[in-house]
């Protein structure tokens, strides 16, 4: 079992879930706002999760509060945001530390295996890492860049090979 595998996190929900549940799966994880720029990401994010669940696609979803105090909501009011807003069914997880001495064990192994332009620091919400099926890390990716310009890497982690 990989490192990756032996995480877990509680679900928006107050579920607990380990990681494990995702092994054989390609995992993006990201950590998410609903008050910021990148906000609009969500519906992108849904749309890849959509079209590639079943090929073994899940996004995982961590609100994170420390970036410009842009997750300030209740469980409810996050739920409200994806759900109703941007129509997101992957799961989310509570409100999460990235940074600092609270980060969260995934996010204190993603930043470990993929540190980084800033050095084992994440830099504002919606950064986002690609694991593979093996619960290996495989690529970081940085805010600005939209889910639509993840696909190909998506792709090459899902071993799905497009003929244009």
């Amino acid at each position: 079992m990989t490192p990756f595998h032996q995480l877990s996190a509680t679900t928006l929900g107050g579920q607990s879930v380990s990681m494990v549940d995702y092994a054989g799966k390609v995992v993006l994880v990201v950590n998410t706002a609903s008050h910021c720029g990148f906000t609009p990401q969500y519906g992108g994010l849904e749309a890849l999760y959509a079209k590639y669940a079943a090929q073994g696609l899940v996004v995982l979803g961590f609100p994170c509060n420390q970036f410009g105090k842009q997750e300030p909501g209740s469980a409810d009011d996050i739920a409200q945001t994806c759900h109703i807003n941007y129509g997101v069914t992957f799961p989310i997880f509570e409100k999460v530390e990235v940074n600092g001495a609270a980060a969260h064990p995934v996010f204190r192994y993603l930043k470990n295996e993929l540190p980084g332009v800033l050095g084992g620091r994440i830099m504002w919400n919606f950064t986002k890492f690609l694991i593979g099926r093996d619960g290996k890390p495989l690529k970081r990716f940085a805010p600005f860049t939209t889910p639509e310009k993840m696909e190909a890497a998506i792709l090459a982690a899902l071993d799905i090979r497009v003929f244009r």
